[in-house]
């Protein structure tokens, strides 16, 4: 079945956000610190490497940036088989710090909570907060995003991509939803 893909965010508004996004976490934290940016692989890394540029050019202070993959603490492993490692390159000392995990969706929470699982081996942090750039909803966890580049609300059915220019060569964020083939939408 084809897909259908609506545009709902373009490179100018995606910037906009990861900017504001970028003063919420310097607002809340009364500056950058003890704060720390760990991006889940794979969009989330080049968004907090972002994030953490634009805090710079504000505070001319670069906040450090570490990278997560979540794959072996899903809770989802039997069904989807075995993951795809990437590498995880946490700040070695997360102590005491605020972790801010920064993520392209949020979506049912579970990728949150096994990024949290995840960093809780790695160290004990004074809090953990979490960034986004889409919050589509659809929660199955308890889990709320601190920092929200936008909020789409969704049909189950439909999905949210998220494009960036790091892996895609382009950013962009789409709905897709599937199609009969007959102009109806499934």
């Amino acid at each position: 079945m084809p897909l259908i893909e609506k545009r709902i965010q373009n490179p100018v508004q995606i910037e906009r956000a990861l900017t504001r996004i970028s003063h919420e976490i310097l607002e809340r934290n009364g500056g950058v610190t003890d704060v720390v940016l760990v991006g889940m692989h794979s969009r989330g890394v080049p968004l907090a490497q972002r994030i953490s540029t634009a805090i710079e050019r504000f505070e001319g202070v670069r906040v450090p940036v570490g990278k997560l993959d979540i794959g072996m603490y899903r809770d989802d492993i039997s069904e989807k088989g075995s993951p795809l490692m990437k590498p995880t390159d946490i700040p070695p000392d997360i102590n005491g710090k605020t972790v801010v995990i920064i993520d392209d969706v949020l979506y049912t929470g579970r990728s949150i909570r096994a990024a949290m699982d995840a960093i809780s081996d790695f160290g004990r942090p004074s809090q953990m907060q979490l960034g986004v750039l889409v919050d589509r909803g659809h929660r199955e966890l308890p889990i709320r995003a601190d920092y929200v580049g936008k909020n789409v609300p969704t049909a189950r059915d439909e999905d949210v991509q998220v494009r960036l220019r790091e892996i895609d060569g382009e950013d962009e964020i789409v709905i897709t939803t599937k199609s009969d083939g007959m102009g109806d939408e499934i």
